[in-house]
C-alpha cells in the first residue's frame, strides 16, 4: 500500500493552498537567513578591522584582541550555519514550486468563450 501524501491526496485546490502557505513560511525563513548572513559578514569584517587597528598600534589591550577574535569566529560559525540553512530552504522552495506547478497542471480548466459583452 502506498503511503498517503496529504499534499497530493486532497483536492488540488486544497493542496495548492497548503503549498502556498508552506512557500510563505519558507520565504520567511530564507529572508531571516539572508539577514543573519549579512550580520555575520559584518561581524567578521568588524573583527578583522579591530585586528588591523591593533596591528597598527591603535589598540593594545588583550580585551580588544579577544573581542576581535570572538567576533571573527562567531561570524564564521553563524555564516556557515545560515548559508547551509539558506541552501536547504531554497531547495525546499524549488521542490514546493515544482509540486505546485504539477498540481496546477492537473486541474481541469475550462475555456471561456469569447462572446461580446451586452450592455444593458
Amino acid at each position: 500500500m502506498k503511503p498517503s501524501n496529504p499534499v497530493t491526496d486532497d483536492e488540488p485546490d486544497d493542496a495548492i493552498a497548503q503549498l502556498e502557505a508552506r512557500l510563505e513560511q519558507l520565504a520567511e525563513v530564507a529572508e531571516r537567513c539572508r539577514k543573519i548572513v549579512l550580520v555575520s559578514q559584518a561581524a567578521i569584517a568588524a573583527g578583522a578591522a579591530l585586528l588591523l587597528l591593533m596591528l597598527f598600534g591603535l589598540f593594545g589591550s588583550i580585551e580588544v584582541f579577544l573581542g576581535a577574535i570572538a567576533a571573527i569566529l562567531g561570524g564564521i560559525v553563524s555564516l556557515g550555519s545560515n548559508v547551509s540553512t539558506l541552501q536547504q530552504t531554497t531547495d525546499a522552495i524549488d521542490a514546493a514550486e515544482a509540486l505546485r506547478s504539477e498540481l496546477i497542471g492537473r486541474i481541469d480548466l475550462r475555456v471561456v468563450d469569447d462572446s461580446p459583452l451586452k450592455l444593458v
